[in-house]
């Protein structure tokens, strides 16, 4: 996978909810969207921090867009997932299809 090393599950977490909200992919509706979809509760500080770490690796980016609800003064960050974002999922991917395949009896017991 190049220098950027293996995704670790919540920077997969955020690369996949930023895909799926698309143009609505501001920070609140991405966070929203991943605790909605895993159940898992998810604080302020970490989702954060793992938007900026997966800034700085040059996975994801945004600009700033001015809020459509009049309510809301402060400028907004669209989040988008670059080409290099999206060839770590892949990465990430395959290196888990990879790792469980055969294993699907075991993985599926307990649905």
């Amino acid at each position: 996978m190049g220098s950027q090393g293996f995704l670790g599950e919540f920077e997969q977490l955020v690369l996949l909810a930023v895909i799926q909200e698309g143009d609505s992919a501001f920070a609140l509706e991405v966070r929203r969207m991943i605790e909605d979809r895993t159940g898992r509760s998810i604080s302020r500080g970490a989702f954060y921090t793992t938007l900026d770490r997966l800034e700085r690796k040059g996975m994801a980016t945004w600009t700033q867009e001015t809020p459509k609800d009049q309510r809301r003064r402060a400028p907004l960050r669209l989040y988008r997932v670059t080409p290099e974002g999206l060839d770590a999922l892949r990465e990430s991917r395959r290196a888990l299809d990879s790792l469980s395949r055969g294993l699907d009896a075991l993985l599926e017991r307990g649905r």
